[in-house]
């Protein structure tokens, strides 16, 4: 799952949320550093990040890409189904999408300070196009891929996956139906506040 679907995992608690968002940027047992609720907000997103890349319903939406986008395709699934949560937000949250991500930005920042150099330098540009809100809409989804294409060592063709999405919208968004009740379900019943003593890095 990519940034929105992390930070709408995460709950209330600010340290999980940090930890879910910085969480890309953490190696190995370099999560210990942080404080306790910001090392269960890590070990939860790479928890979250297992469940997805293991789900089946998942790897049909990867399969579809592969052919064109090989190892990319998962970056590319994964903001896709970012943009079903920000274009159908009424039906996960009663909070106004705009209201929730001005609120996680903000708390965010107020926790830049612990927060690894890649995703100090990310998170001003994330606020400033406003990332989140942008996946709503397919132009704004277009914008994000194309400026990751342009960020990749590699050539990723992630420029024309809007096309791809287009093309076969409906196949991805009963996926998205699908898998995400599934995944609110794992996170909900997994405890992820209680998981850090316990948890199997």
């Amino acid at each position: 799952m990519n940034y929105l679907a992390h930070l709408y995992l995460a709950g209330s608690d600010a340290g999980v949320i940090v930890g879910n968002f910085i969480a890309d940027a953490v190696k190995g047992d370099d999560y210990m550093n942080f404080p306790a609720s910001v090392s269960t907000g890590i070990i939860m997103h790479r928890r979250i990040d297992t469940f997805t890349d293991k789900h089946p319903v998942v790897k049909e939406s990867i399969k579809r890409l592969r052919p064109t986008y090989h190892k990319y395709s998962g970056v590319i699934v994964d903001m896709f189904y970012d943009h079903f949560l920000a274009a159908n937000w009424s039906e996960y949250s009663g909070e106004e999408l705009l209201a929730f991500t001005n609120h996680r930005f903000a708390l965010l920042m107020d926790h830049f300070h612990i927060m690894p150099s890649r995703m100090q330098r990310m998170l001003p540009h994330m606020i400033r196009n406003n990332w989140l809100m942008a996946y709503a809409s397919i132009e704004g989804l277009d914008r994000a891929l194309t400026g990751m294409s342009h960020r990749t060592t590699f050539v990723s063709k992630m420029e024309h996956a809007v096309e791809d999405l287009k093309a076969c919208y409906h196949c991805f968004e009963d996926e998205f139906r699908e898998f995400f009740p599934e995944l609110i379900a794992y996170v909900k019943t997994n405890g992820f506040p209680q998981l850090l003593e316990a948890a199997e890095i």
